[in-house]
């Protein structure tokens, strides 16, 4: 499932009362990168969304492993880090 602007805002209102003041399109489009990138180097069937509930909520995503006893492995903070990487690189060339 691709993510857009209006389903990332859509999710936000829906998970959260506090405004949202990050560049809907470039969160939609880290998070599509992000989606296509594990999806075709390790075969999994992992949607956008799931990242963006990474990013934002800290809710882990069991097949990557992202945590352990409720904590961040280093595969969990690598993931978010590139997320962040990548919602810069999308937001600047806004």
């Amino acid at each position: 499932m691709k993510l857009t602007s209006k389903k990332v805002l859509d999710y936000m209102s829906y998970r959260t009362d506090e405004e949202f003041t990050q560049c809907p399109e470039a969160i939609a489009a880290a998070c599509n990168d992000m989606a296509e990138d594990f999806n075709s180097e390790f075969d999994e069937d992992l949607n956008a969304k799931e990242f963006m509930k990474l990013l934002f909520f800290n809710d882990p995503i069991p097949m990557l492993h992202t945590h352990n006893y409720g904590f961040n492995t280093a595969t969990g903070r690598n993931i978010i880090n590139t997320l962040k990487l990548r919602y810069y690189e999308h937001k600047s060339t806004d």
